[in-house]
């Protein structure tokens, strides 16, 4: 279970500084993280860890994530929006 202390902490991480990024990431956030199962956890968390212009690029299709788990998560994210 996620405490609002790793929430709080995430929607920080969440904050890219792109504001269409930050609007997916931050609803997905709000609206998947609290009930994900842990690896889709773990898997929003390396995303997290990635570069903004590989995320972004990764978002708008122009190139896929460099492994299942982070493609996975991208489309999560794109379908919660």
């Amino acid at each position: 279970m996620a405490t609002e202390a790793t929430i709080g902490r995430l929607r920080w991480r969440c904050r890219r500084g792109m504001k269409e990024l930050d609007a997916l990431l931050v609803r997905y956030l709000d609206a998947r993280y609290r009930q994900a199962a842990e690896a889709e956890r773990a898997a929003f968390e390396r995303l997290l860890a990635c570069e903004d212009d590989r995320i972004w690029k990764w978002f708008l299709g122009r190139e896929p994530a460099p492994d299942a788990e982070l493609q996975g998560i991208v489309e999560r994210i794109l379908g919660s929006n």
